[in-house]
């Protein structure tokens, strides 16, 4: 559901902002902290939710205790022009593919992908480079989050399932 132009006030821009920290806050805490009733926060969740403001809640989990210790950002060049929705097909059928974008510059996409280790890496790097309408690639391994608590670096950001 895409947002939709309904009354986005400052209380449920601090709404968003409570659950956001931790999406677990109850609506009774976050009424408490901004002067609402837990039914007040409740009605605006609801349609937070259904004007697509807020899309879902997730957890946090740190990508390394689930085996993903290798983390790189990968550049995609195309042969021709490559549709969005044809590299979308293949950014999906590669879990270690965490994000996908297409942008602007010499590149036409950047994959933010997560491994086991080099050699995972290396492999799914192969996978992708078969595609016949890639051209080439350019990797660069992240050493360390200067930013640890954004989403790159796994917070609120669901990590793939490691394979076998």
């Amino acid at each position: 559901m895409r947002p939709t132009s309904a009354p986005f006030d400052d209380l449920d821009r601090k709404i968003v902002t409570a659950l956001m920290a931790n999406a677990r806050t109850s609506f009774a805490e976050i009424g408490a902290a901004i002067g609402l009733s837990a039914t007040a926060v409740k009605r605006r969740v609801d349609r937070l939710r259904e004007t697509g403001v807020i899309t879902g809640f997730s957890a946090t989990v740190e990508p390394a205790a689930l085996g993903w210790r290798t983390e790189a950002y990968v550049e995609v060049y195309c042969e021709g022009a490559a549709p969005p929705r044809r590299l979308a097909e293949v950014v999906r059928n590669h879990p270690e593919i965490t994000a996908a974008m297409t942008v602007t510059g010499g590149a036409d996409a950047l994959l933010h992908v997560r491994a086991r280790d080099v050699e995972h890496f290396e492999e799914v790097l192969e996978r992708i480079r078969v595609e016949p309408f890639i051209r080439k690639t350019i990797s660069f391994m992240v050493l360390s989050h200067l930013l640890p608590e954004s989403p790159e670096a796994g917070a609120n950001q669901p990590a793939p399932e490691p394979e076998a």
